[in-house]
Parts: structure tokens; C-alpha cells; sequence
């Protein structure tokens, strides 16, 4: 069985950690307001582009850092469709596909 996932794409580099993804200060917040300023360290307007659909592309390392759920959980909650990057921090892996987000690790 296959599947097909079609969106916008969203490139970015290595060692994408969970800080960046979803910053520390904002943990226990509504999920809307944590969602406000994920990957602001990198791309400040990343929550304003981000439509139902889009998928995220990225390097090495994508998710190292905490075990923190609420980076993969923030990026569903946004729309992401799927995750591909030449590999992940094996935690934010599992937890992105114990919340149903498709993780492709391209390793």
C-alpha cells in the first residue's frame, strides 16, 4: 500500500532541535500560542506560512535536543503532512509517529 502526500514544501538545514522547533519558554501554553513561535529562531514568520498540507524538508539531525512531545505535536497542529530529512534524533521519531505524523528518514 502507498500513499501519496502533496503540499508546499518548507527547506531547511541540519540540526534542527527541539528548541528550535518548539522553544522552551512556551511549554505548558496553549498549544495555539506554542504553535505561535515554532522555528522563530530560525524563520520568524514560519507559523504564518504554514498551511494544512505543507511539508517540512530538512538535513541531518532533524528534532535532536529534548524528548519534549510538544515539537512534533506543534508542527501537526500547524498542518505539517510529513516530515523527510536525511535523519532524526530517534525520540522526536518515535514521537512524531506515535502522533501520527509521517516521519521519512532518507539515511
Amino acid at each position: 500500500m502507498s500513499a501519496i502526500i502533496k503540499g508546499r514544501v518548507w527547506k531547511y538545514g541540519d540540526n534542527i532541535n527541539t528548541d528550535i522547533i518548539s522553544p522552551g519558554q512556551y511549554i505548558g501554553q496553549p498549544i495555539e500560542l506554542q504553535a505561535e513561535h515554532a522555528m522563530e529562531a530560525i524563520d520568524t514568520e514560519f507559523y504564518k506560512k504554514i498551511r494544512p498540507g505543507d511539508i517540512l524538508v530538512a538535513g541531518n539531525n532533524f528534532g535532536s535536543g529534548s524528548s519534549r512531545e510538544t515539537a512534533p505535536r506543534i508542527l501537526k497542529h500547524l498542518g505539517i503532512s510529513a516530515i523527510i530529512a536525511n535523519s532524526f534524533a530517534r525520540i522526536f521519531y518515535r514521537n512524531a509517529m506515535n502522533l501520527g505524523l509521517p516521519v521519512l528518514d532518507m539515511s
